[in-house]
């Protein structure tokens, strides 16, 4: 990983380049904790962190320099400038989307060297994943999976949301997720039209729809999936909604391979809907690239620019939400190939009734 940005350096006419984002630092050094960051030269690597991470960055990234620079009365911009003064660094790249005010005012300050924005360098080049990332994302998809087969066993009348979502959680690190499960969205009855909606106290009752959008990681990668079930038998409406959803998802499967711009896909996801009293109840941001952030780039709407690309790992998520009724979400991640796609979520996309 160190190559292409080193590649990028070069093009652009840096000397450095200051990574902060916890991802970023992650996908170029192997990392896997927090509060670091890394600073690439053409003659050096550094690892800049404090005494609580010094040991497990010597197992995890042993081929990095380690600079401490969390002492008494020095900041990161102090950090930053030794380093830049000793390999003489001119100009240097820095995350613009990631550092903060105060990081930036204490930069400014102390860093004697040209500071350039380069915001998204690294996040495009974590948009084609690799091989050995491709396995850790369908390992995460089939974890939620079966957590998803799981659930379902459990969610009855008189359970509450909140119990559902711990309880789903609690799987998903069973099946082998790693211990750090990121926030999940299950959520019942007319509070599904909650696009990201927090699990509460309320209780399931019979009729309702229950929405569940997680995931999991494994060794840091992501899934996401969102599958919406019904308590009981559904009514007319429900099922026509649901089939009209479903018609949406696998339209929008239908157009996705390399060379296909994500505002075509976006096209195909409504066209079930189109001349339906339901048109006005989805929301255009129908899904998103997937990696060691459950929301990376490319954004797919109706004005993305981006086009599909071999090797891509994204969500593919239209929805219908109606207040005060509910809303239907099915979800799935998808691996984009030269002749199509790979679906990494197994689960079905017919409606559940429990």
């Amino acid at each position: 990983m160190e190559k292409q940005l080193l590649a990028y350096m070069e093009k652009a006419g840096l000397d450095g380049f200051f990574i902060a984002a916890r991802e970023n630092v992650r996908y170029i050094s192997g990392f896997t904790g927090a509060d670091s960051y890394l600073l690439l030269t053409r003659e050096k690597c550094y690892f800049i962190t404090d005494l609580r991470y010094t040991e497990q960055a010597g197992i995890e990234c042993p081929a990095y320099e380690q600079y401490v620079w969390r002492t008494p009365g020095k900041t990161i911009g102090d950090a930053l400038n030794y380093l830049a003064e000793k390999h003489n660094l001119k100009a240097i790249g820095f995350e613009g989307g990631t550092i903060s005010y105060d990081q930036y005012h204490d930069f400014s300050k102390n860093v004697r060297a040209e500071l350039v924005p380069a915001t998204g360098v690294i996040e495009k080049m974590r948009s084609i994943k690799t091989p050995q990332e491709i396995e850790y994302l369908r390992a995460a998809c089939e974890i939620a999976c079966r957590a998803f087969s799981r659930i379902v066993k459990d969610i009855r009348v008189g359970v509450t949301e909140k119990e559902l979502a711990a309880k789903l959680s609690m799987y998903m690190v069973v099946e082998g997720a790693d211990t750090q499960p990121y926030g999940n969205i299950l959520i019942s009855g007319a509070r599904t039209s909650l696009l990201h909606g927090i699990p509460s106290n309320k209780a399931v009752e019979y009729g309702d729809l229950v929405l569940m959008d997680f995931g999991c990681q494994f060794n840091g990668y992501m899934s996401d999936m969102t599958r919406t079930v019904v308590v009981g038998k559904p009514s007319a409406k429900q099922r026509e909604v649901y089939e009209l959803e479903k018609r949406m998802l696998e339209d929008s499967l239908a157009a996705m391979k390399a060379g296909v711009p994500l505002r075509d896909v976006y096209k195909e996801s409504v066209r079930a809907i189109e001349g339906t009293e339901y048109y006005g109840y989805h929301y255009t941001g129908i899904g998103h690239g997937i990696g060691l952030f459950v929301h990376e780039i490319p954004f797919m709407s109706p004005n993305s620019d981006e086009v599909l690309a071999a090797g891509n790992v994204r969500t593919i998520e239209p929805g219908i939400y109606i207040p005060n009724w509910g809303g239907i979400r099915i979800e799935d991640q998808i691996l984009i190939t030269a002749d199509g796609y790979e679906n990494m979520i197994s689960t079905t996309h017919d409606l559940i009734e429990l």
